[in-house]
């Protein structure tokens, strides 16, 4: 017989939340209070390795120096995003430099000067690979400017500031460790001069002020590299600056409270961040050396060189009859050949920008690529030399010497025994000069050179004019020449018997 029990959904679900319940009233009873710890939990050699893989609060590494620059930080600028500092074009700004060295940090430094360099360069990657071209642009647009001064009387614990001709975005001083040093710089370009288009309401590009820090070393230099840093400024023209921190800090306001949430504060100073150092000498320009050095010449008076004279050709050539201005560079040149071949043929300059550039790379960049990348004036220049276009010389003349015993006619015709007529294997060679000045002295070298006549012995030169008279060859009469003008040179002796006359005929 079965007996069936019946029971209804409420009594079930009751009976089930008890037995539950029941079943965790003896977990943990069998732990006592002081056998479960959190402590002996991270004892264990898992949670160790895990801890001892993170550094020490104490050992987290400090820059040995800090540099602030005295100008708020814009308040429009997003979290994570890096700080924006707004300057005046000219205003005298203080930068403050801080020895945070530890106690044992850097000891071979302590009681000695360090020397720090002063730039301001470009935050743009790609305006810094076309650095020279953007600030020789400037320079010719702005002759006998900089971009950055040191404001001297202002400045406080610095010694020997200097300057270099070349290098009109940088200056250089030393400061003691152990005094109170602050250097006051004024940056005289603007953002939007090196805008693409100039057509009004461009943003302006951005610069960086960055210090390079260096100790002195064995050979007395400030070679040893210490620390590196800079920020993100943008310049404007005087009292542009207040106006754009005003307008960002009312927009800022206007903002919900949520969306503040998504930008940074503002602070009243800058704190230049640390960064890799500047490469040596990324911009100098192409009338100075390649590794100049700064001169303490007054930074009230600078020397200033127009761009034409890195750009025009020699004008002295050695005494050959074809000009030869470069020579072609191979497809087949290796990387090495074609740095070569670009300090060979003055670029200099370019050397840093190409250094991963083959000969065949080089020659597969249109004329337009190459002004863009090294502006119109030596871009133009480089298509030229890497297809060896050779410069048109002003004048062509071309010159025999007159044999005595030969009749003045380019070609001598005889008759032969049977009456025919044949034309003499005597013929007279003339030998083209190239002048690149239009001056008697050049032609007179020119022809010295192709007859092999020593040029202190050559006393007058006369050209044949009408009726046989001589005319004594001038500056005047040259630069009248015909081009591709043909003469025979005859040679007279001397009355004296001390030189030579030349008449052209």
């Amino acid at each position: 017989m079965a007996w069936v029990l019946k029971m209804d959904d409420a009594s079930i679900e009751s009976g089930l939340v008890h037995d539950f319940d029941a079943s965790l009233s003896g977990i943990g009873q069998e732990l006592g209070a002081g056998a479960y710890s959190m402590s002996d939990v991270l004892a264990l050699p898992i949670f160790k390795q895990e801890d001892s893989s993170l550094p020490p609060e104490s050992e987290t590494k400090n820059p040995p120096f800090q540099y602030v620059l005295c100008a708020a930080t814009s308040p429009a600028i997003k979290l994570h995003d890096e700080t924006l500092t707004y300057l005046n074009q000219g205003q005298s700004y203080e930068v403050r430099m801080l020895d945070n060295r530890k106690q044992d940090e850097l000891p071979e430094i302590n009681n000695k000067m360090v020397k720090s360099i002063v730039r301001v360069v470009f935050h743009d990657r790609r305006l810094q690979y076309t650095e020279h071209q953007q600030l020789e642009g400037w320079k010719w647009n702005r002759p006998g400017d900089r971009l950055l001064d040191i404001d001297i009387p202002m400045s406080v614990g610095i010694v020997e500031p200097k300057t270099h001709p070349s290098q009109l975005n940088a200056a250089e001083f030393l400061w003691d460790l152990n005094k109170r040093a602050s250097v006051f710089v004024q940056v005289h370009c603007i953002s939007t001069e090196f805008t693409p288009r100039k057509h009004g309401g461009e943003k302006g590009v951005p610069f960086r002020i960055q210090f390079d820090t260096f100790a002195q070393g064995e050979g007395g230099e400030y070679i040893e590299h210490l620390h590196s840093a800079s920020c993100q400024i943008k310049v404007f023209k005087p009292k542009g600056a207040d106006r754009k921190q005003k307008t960002d800090r009312e927009k800022m306001e206007k903002r919900s409270p949520h969306e503040k949430e998504k930008y940074q504060s503002s602070y009243d100073t800058t704190i230049l961040s640390e960064c890799s150092p500047w490469p040596d000498n990324a911009y100098i320009s192409p009338n100075q050396a390649a590794t100049p050095s700064f001169t303490s010449t007054p930074l009230s008076t600078y020397t200033t060189f127009p761009l034409s004279l890195s750009l025009s050709p020699p004008t002295h050539l050695p005494n050959a009859h074809v000009v030869k201005i470069s020579d072609k560079l191979n497809p087949t040149a290796s990387i090495q050949d074609a740095q070569k071949w670009l300090l060979k043929n003055r670029f200099n300059s370019y050397t840093r920008l190409f250094s991963h550039f083959s000969g065949s790379d080089l020659l597969k960049l249109t004329r337009d690529d190459l002004v863009q990348i090294c502006g119109p004036a030596d871009g133009i220049r480089l298509f030229n030399a890497l297809k060896s276009r050779s410069v048109r010389p002003r004048l062509t003349v071309y010159v025999c010497q007159e044999s005595p015993q030969e009749s003045p006619l380019l070609e001598r015709h005889a008759t032969n025994e049977n009456g025919d007529h044949s034309i003499s294997s005597s013929l007279h060679v003339y030998h083209a000069l190239y002048l690149e000045e239009l001056t008697a002295a050049e032609l007179i070298r020119k022809m010295a050179c192709v007859c092999s006549l020593p040029l202190g012995t050559i006393n007058q030169v006369y050209r044949q004019g009408p009726t046989g008279i001589h005319i004594l060859l001038s500056d005047q009469m040259v630069y009248n020449l015909p081009d591709e003008s043909c003469f025979l040179i005859s040679t007279v002796k001397d009355e004296l018997g001390e030189g030579l006359h030349l008449i052209l005929k």
